[in-house]
């Protein structure tokens, strides 16, 4: 592979990861942690596991990346956790 095939790979690689899109959860004093994980888990569609390992990143660091993706797909996700209760936003 030529320098000028692999350059161009890489920033096609680069263009792809721009495109995504994450919902940050961000902590707050009024959610518990049921609350969170359950709402993790219905509106991102995560496992038990991995919503229990959000909501103590979000507990102890403030914020967490909880999906990534398209916008079209985390717009609802996102919402889902607003009515929730929770703190979130689409970056």
């Amino acid at each position: 592979m030529s320098l000028k095939e692999k350059l161009s790979e890489e920033l096609l690689l680069q263009e792809e990861v721009l495109d995504q899109n994450e919902i940050v959860l961000y902590n707050d004093d009024v959610n518990t942690f049921d609350h969170v994980i359950d709402s993790l888990i219905h509106a991102c569609d995560h496992t038990s596991e991995q919503a229990e390992q959000c909501s103590l990143i979000v507990h102890y660091k403030g914020k967490c990346t909880v999906k990534t993706g398209d916008y079209d797909d985390l717009k609802p996700r996102c919402s889902k956790l607003l009515q929730a209760g929770l703190s979130a936003e689409i970056v």
